[in-house]
């Protein structure tokens, strides 16, 4: 026997006198990490936790699978992946390319023919290094395995399997798969029987998937033919639930207002079921291969772009929800900006699942970005209507000229008399719709909109009544007298004037009549209520205008061929002789009624006046 094959045998016992010194530390300090100090302590760390990971699957796991041991194997699995090298490996594809290198780098190195055990650099070799940040890595004689010292971080310091030497581990394997073994192995062709067996699944026995018709183990794309119609029938099934699921949602939310709630249901199982279903392909299924990295790369992609859906219809959810009070109305601008707010942070959150999943998946997006820099002015110059639109928009909300409901009169120009005026319905982040009194829709862009004049009417605290009446120029200058002080003692009485005294004048001489203008507040913010006190305040004025005797002049040139009646000698005489009562008593409410006679007057008259819905009688 040469001294290399005794070194050989003497590094072989060295792992099998070692593996019962880890179990033990292992059962006395299970947190202890695994000796990654050197290239020496690196191998046989890595040789003896896969011997004691394959000894349970064979003697506990496989006849008798079950969750427990599974999760006992995990732990195990997960120790060995701290040997390698995954820093240039994206962080979706870390365990699976991890777990998959592991098989082969322990098939290849209990196949080669390794150095003898002393030739192996260990944790003293480099001791005496100056330069602990220097670059250093071990390579194993006559092969591209490298072990690469790390240079910071968390794992300073520790030899591990190179990111290289595990993304080509498949293809090292393929080289030496015919070699015999040269180091005793618990399971033999851990890397072919993966392909129909499932090592880390306990759903299904070992036992029992030997007993499977032998088509049902062949192989397609290194995955068993079971395998396959099992992930298709799952794969089926769930998407004939989540496909029904969806079109339930959706009629649900066509019928109720809370129609975000619904449109949650979807992403919400979505995000349930695709785990679950990569959970059993790697976990239960053990799929291995390019099949497992797509399927890694393809669930990862729907649960992040579910996330993604998830939040965007959540974010609205929240903000219909906040909008469904009472205090906001569905179509105001407060509403809008609730769900401007709530886009705005959907499209952060969807922005930054973007750049975790690019991070995830090892895309740059330094190109993209360069794109955007150029494409961005060309975006904001395309967009330049709806950013004045929207800042339009900023400036209704800061200002609040009109509210939704609110009537109002708008245009450049407020002296206009063709200006429009109409109740306002919706205020958007893009345009506001008023209704015009024709029951028509106006839409005017919020850029516009904000620059109008805008008179509100319903903000006002009371509504204005400016009226003007025509007497004949038969009347006398007495008769007038007691028109105008007639007209004052009935608006001073009236319990809808608020004037504490009323502006009734005689304001001119027309081209047919004599003018009398009425100037008056009207205690109400109601349009059709203000219409009904004015109504009133008329039919009263046409009372007292018939009780003194005179008339309401008109314009006409009619010519009467007929001999005119003339006015009312008797009520004439009766309303001289009140004015001169008046005068006598020094009453003549002119300029203005004294302070008593206001106070004794004050909200005399009936209103709603005697025999209408609302009287007190």
């Amino acid at each position: 026997m040469s001294s290399k094959q005794v070194a050989i045998y003497a590094w072989i016992l060295s792992l099998f006198l070692c593996l019962p010194t880890s179990l033990l530390a292992d059962s006395e300090h299970p947190l202890q990490p695994l000796d990654l100090s050197s290239p020496r302590a690196t191998i046989k760390s890595l040789m003896g936790t896969g011997d004691l990971m394959l000894s349970i699957q064979r003697d506990e796991f496989w006849n008798n699978p079950n969750a427990k041991i599974a999760k006992k194997l995990r732990v195990y699995y997960e120790d060995l992946l701290s040997s390698l090298d995954l820093r240039h490996v994206p962080p979706a594809a870390q365990f699976k390319v991890a777990g998959e290198g592991f098989v082969f780098l322990y098939e290849i190195l209990a196949r080669i023919k390794l150095p003898p055990l002393a030739d192996i650099p260990d944790s003293s070799a480099y001791i005496d290094l100056k330069d602990k940040d220097k670059k250093i890595s071990w390579t194993i004689p006559h092969t591209q395995i490298t072990l690469v010292r790390i240079p910071e971080g968390a794992k300073k310091g520790q030899f591990l399997f190179s990111s290289e030497t595990l993304i080509n581990a498949e293809s090292y394997y393929n080289k030496v798969k015919m070699l015999p073994y040269r180091h005793e192995v618990p399971v033999k062709h851990i890397a072919e029987i993966r392909e129909y067996l499932t090592p880390e699944g306990w759903m299904i026995s070992s036992q029992t998937i030997e007993q499977f018709p032998q088509w049902l183990k062949i192989s397609i794309a290194k995955q068993a033919i079971w395998k396959w119609l099992v992930l298709v029938l799952v794969l089926g099934i769930s998407i004939f639930l989540l496909t029904i699921l969806h079109r339930t949602m959706n009629r649900l939310a066509q019928h109720s207002h809370k129609e975000h709630l619904y449109h949650l249901v979807s992403p919400i199982s979505l995000m349930i079921v695709m785990p679950m279903i990569l959970h059993l392909a790697n976990s239960q299924l053990s799929m291995i291969g390019v099949a497992s990295e797509a399927l890694i790369i393809i669930t990862d992609f729907i649960i992040y772009s579910t996330l993604a859906w998830l939040a965007w219809e959540g974010s609205m959810a929240i903000a219909e929800s906040i909008i469904a009070s009472p205090k906001i109305s569905e179509h105001s601008l407060d509403a809008g900006l609730i769900r401007l707010v709530a886009r705005v942070v959907s499209i952060i959150i969807v922005i930054a699942i973007i750049l975790y999943v690019s991070t995830e998946f090892g895309v740059p997006l330094s190109g993209m970005f360069a794109g955007l820099g150029v494409g961005g002015i060309a975006i904001a110059l395309a967009a330049q209507p709806t950013i004045e639109n929207f800042i339009g928009s900023l400036n209704l909300y800061a200002d609040k000229p009109v509210r939704i409901g609110d009537f109002c009169r708008y245009g450049a120009d407020i002296t206009s008399d063709t200006q429009p005026v109409g109740t306002v319905e919706a205020i958007g982040l893009r345009s506001t719709r008023i209704r015009g009194r024709d029951n028509t829709i106006t839409t005017i862009p919020n850029a516009d909109f904000s620059k109008m004049h805008v008179v509100n009417y319903s903000q006002r605290n009371h509504i204005f009544l400016m009226s003007v009446i025509g007497l004949r120029y038969e009347t006398s200058d007495d008769q007038l007298r007691y028109v105008i002080a007639m007209l004052r003692d009935m608006l001073l009485g009236h319990p809808r004037v608020i004037d504490e005294e009323p502006r009734v004048r005689f304001s001119g001489f027309g081209d047919f009549s004599l003018n009398v203008e009425i100037r008056v507040n009207i205690n109400t913010r109601d349009r059709n209520e203000f219409r009904a006190i004015r109504e009133d305040i008329y039919l009263r004025v046409m009372k007292i205008v018939k009780e003194s005797g005179t008339a309401f002049a008109f314009p006409s040139s009619t010519v009467y061929y007929t001999r005119d009646g003339g006015l009312v000698e008797e009520q004439q005489k009766s309303a001289e002789a009140q004015v001169r009562s008046w005068c006598s008593a020094q009453e003549l409410p002119f300029p203005s009624f004294s302070f008593d006679y206001r106070k004794k007057t004050r909200n005399t008259l009936d209103y709603p006046p005697e025999g209408s819905p609302d009287s007190n009688d």
